[in-house]
């Protein structure tokens, strides 16, 4: 499998890379600067240089061709400034799609964030601006044709990952580690039967295999004369 991740560079995006690495697939990044190439090509990740903001969605689309999957794990976070989280978290994702409608790749999973994330903090208002334009490109990606995955990770560590989850359609933001969101995009990747949904995921107890598959179970539709509500 062929996987273009924005934000090879970052914490989730890196993992997702060097995890499809190991299994043998070809994960390759987008990077913007030249010594992130020898450092990600240790890894067994191959690395396009170019800038998400600067590119046009033309040559996002041609640096992409061939892919069969585009996971978008970039954001500034409101580490940088406002104009900085607008320009890539806000609008990059949409970006992004149009470039792989365009390069005719169907697959794309967008690593968001809980609604909730961090609100017992009261945050600033650079956080609550990273929060609305996170909102933004999911609803930009939702209006799309793409098979689309959002995933909404709660809080994020740097902890091992404990390869267990709790996943599903709506949970509790708790935290979960980095290595653990990896895994878990990496395996519905692997799960093309699962398409247009958002997902929350957080720390818990169930083996990332198994949440995937009690997420399939729970989305089957009950047959005529099966069992029901009231």
């Amino acid at each position: 499998m062929k996987v273009f991740i924005i934000g090879i560079a970052g914490g989730v995006g890196r993992r997702v890379g060097q995890q499809l690495a190991t299994a043998g697939d070809e994960p390759t990044g987008l990077v913007r600067r030249p010594e992130q190439v020898e450092a990600l090509a240790s890894g067994g990740t191959r690395t396009i240089l170019g800038d998400l903001v600067a590119m046009s969605v033309d040559e996002l689309a041609d640096a992409m061709r061939g892919s069969d999957a585009i996971v978008f794990s970039a954001g500034a976070g409101g580490k940088e400034n406002d104009a900085a989280t607008t320009r890539i978290d806000g609008d990059g994702p949409g970006k992004v799609a149009a470039a792989a409608e365009r390069a005719g790749i169907r697959r794309f999973v967008l690593v968001s964030v809980f609604p909730e994330a961090w609100r017992e903090r009261r945050m600033d208002a650079s956080f609550e601006h990273y929060m609305v334009e996170k909102k933004k490109a999911e609803i930009q990606l939702v209006q799309t044709s793409l098979d689309w995955l959002i995933v909404r990770p709660s809080a994020l560590t740097t902890e091992p990952g404990t390869g267990r989850v709790d996943l599903g359609l709506a949970k509790v933001h708790v935290e979960i580690t980095r290595d653990d969101v990896a895994s878990t995009i990496v395996a519905l990747l692997r799960s093309p039967d699962l398409s247009r949904l958002i997902l929350e995921v957080t720390g818990g107890t169930v083996p990332i295999a198994e949440a995937i598959d009690d997420l399939r179970q729970a989305l089957t539709p009950i047959a005529p004369g099966g069992s029901g509500g009231q």
